[in-house]
């Protein structure tokens, strides 16, 4: 637990503690008054509205719309399903710059709907709630479905011979052992919701504020430290008990339920009813996940062939936005992600191993800390790193090096959680019988644990890798502007005027989506664990 402890005390606990710090602190004395002060201000009050309503109706809005398509990859068999469970996927790895730039194109100005219909729906709230639900569709799916397929539906059938109806029997047998996953997978939704920032800050306009949103505004525009650390403080508060609910979740989860095959449970759908319901999921994946994508590379192109993908190679045509070439930011992006990745591997794989040999309270805690980076504000540790991180033993404020760490932050849960479960699943009476037999530690590992969970590493590095690609938030803050990354450089096309810019933007966009679908798609060909879940 050493290493990992120290890596998020230092590149976590400490920028964060320093930001809270000059936000409440004055002469060396701390000003909790200020959080009546901040929490006074009607327009923050509207901020802290808005953040929770719409991360409540964005996650009813991504249950209603994605629960039929985790019965259908749960229970039914079809041609494509296992393509079409990466494609599903794909929305969730991709930058959240990009999935703003994807909806920009389908509801913004000179987007398809306001060629076909002359609607825009950009910076309105339909914008981001829609945005949220593609963005989140595959956690209900993935989370939800996963279970699903491992419950016995014999159980089901029991309670139909007994006369019960069809709903009753889903009622009184499925939903109740499915409630614990609705709950995860709700949870997690609202969580990405509450602290959505790339989406809001894209699709919203001025009108629309969340707390990391508010937390950007007052720190790097308004350099008002002590409004964004009190905000900072209520958002941690608020994951924080998210976090806590969502392990109780899981933990119910695990000690209650039996479970099957997933081979077992699916098969064909049978009678008009089933088929309609397939049919609909399937359209509403077209709608909502492949066409806000097809809409992207369209726009990329828009009728002038490879012109903005070529612009991009040129730093003239951007001299007053880059100081160098844009397509350099891909090169940056690779670089980063595949050094981050490393640095997650090591940290959430000591971190997982240490989870898989102790337990009680302090190892309940640990394992809280790692999810928090998810949660906690980006922007605050992005910040944070540029006045902590800049005397020595540790003057990194001009070195490379500092993106990697921060992408490093969020790509240690995905780590993680992948790898703990595998981890967990290796017998140590194997473990045992190679040490009777002479070997070492690293050798039981190298030999024992190694091949049995090699996949998962594998799994757990894609992971990081697509979501280390695809950080933006603290990267806003630290890319520096002779190194910038593709989300980064995608934020500041489309923060300037012109056409260029925003095909420009278009195509890079396009490309961080091919990038992170690959990713996906080798992932799904090497998972181990056919049942879908999480």
């Amino acid at each position: 637990m050493a290493v990992p402890v120290a890596f998020f005390a230092v590149f976590f606990a400490y920028p964060v503690a320093a930001i809270v710090g000059r936000g409440l602190k004055a002469d060396g004395v701390w000003q909790f008054g200020r959080f009546g002060e901040v929490l006074a201000r009607p327009e923050i009050r509207d901020v802290l509205w808005f953040t929770l309503w719409q991360a409540l109706a964005s996650t009813a809005l991504t249950l209603l719309i994605a629960l039929p398509g985790a019965y259908v990859f749960a229970r039914f068999d079809f041609p494509g399903k296992q393509v079409l469970r990466a494609v599903v996927t794909v929305p969730f790895v991709l930058p959240t710059v990009v999935v703003g730039t994807a909806f920009l194109a389908l509801l913004g100005r000179g987007g398809l709907l306001d060629e076909w219909w002359g609607v825009r729906l950009d910076t309105t709230v339909w914008a981001i709630l829609l945005a949220h639900v593609f963005f989140n569709y595959a956690v209900v799916v993935r989370t939800v479905g996963g279970l699903w397929a491992q419950l016995d539906p014999r159980q089901e059938e029991a309670a139909r011979v007994l006369g019960a109806s069809r709903f009753t029997a889903w009622r009184r047998v499925t939903l109740p052992a499915l409630a614990p996953a609705v709950a995860a997978a709700a949870l997690m939704v609202f969580l990405f919701t509450f602290t959505s920032f790339g989406v809001v800050q894209i699709l919203g306009g001025p009108g629309f504020s969340t707390l990391e949103v508010e937390i950007y505004r007052q720190t790097a525009q308004l350099l008002a430290l002590p409004t964004a650390a009190v905000l900072t403080l209520v958002q941690f508060a608020a994951v924080g008990a998210i976090l806590a609910v969502h392990a109780w979740t899981v933990r119910r989860r695990e000690r209650a339920l039996k479970l099957v095959d997933p081979a077992q449970t699916a098969r064909r759908p049978r009678g008009a009813g089933q088929w309609a319901l397939l049919g609909g999921v399937l359209l509403c994946v077209l709608l909502l996940v492949l066409l806000p994508l097809a809409v992207l590379v369209e726009r990329s192109l828009d009728g002038s062939g490879f012109a903005y993908y070529r612009a991009l190679t040129s730093a003239d045509a951007n001299s007053g936005t880059f100081l160098v070439a844009p397509i350099e930011a891909i090169g940056n992006s690779l670089r980063y992600a595949l050094v981050a990745t490393l640095i997650a591997l090591v940290v959430g794989g000591l971190a997982a191993a240490a989870l898989t040999r102790r337990a009680g309270r302090l190892v309940r805690g640990f394992d809280a800390l790692l999810m928090l980076p998810l949660g906690v504000s980006a922007v605050t540790v992005g910040f944070g790193f540029l006045i902590t991180l800049d005397k020595p033993p540790l003057d990194l404020r001009t070195s490379w090096i500092l993106v990697p760490l921060a992408q490093a932050l969020v790509g240690v849960p995905f780590v993680v959680r992948t790898m703990l479960p595998v981890l967990r699943a290796v017998d140590a009476r194997l473990r045992e019988a190679a040490a009777v037999l002479g070997a070492s530690p690293l050798r039981a590992w190298r030999e024992v644990d190694f091949p049995l969970v090699r996949r998962a590493l594998l799994v757990a590095a894609g992971f990081a890798f697509a979501v280390s690609l695809g950080e933006f938030g603290a990267t806003v803050f630290i890319a520096r502007p002779d190194n910038p990354t593709l989300p980064v450089a995608v934020a500041r096309l489309l923060g300037r005027s012109g056409d260029l810019n925003y095909g420009q933007a278009m195509a890079l966009s396009t490309i961080l989506m091919l990038v992170c679908a690959v990713s996906l798609l080798l992932l799904e060909r090497i998972r181990t664990d056919r049942s879908g879940e999480f």
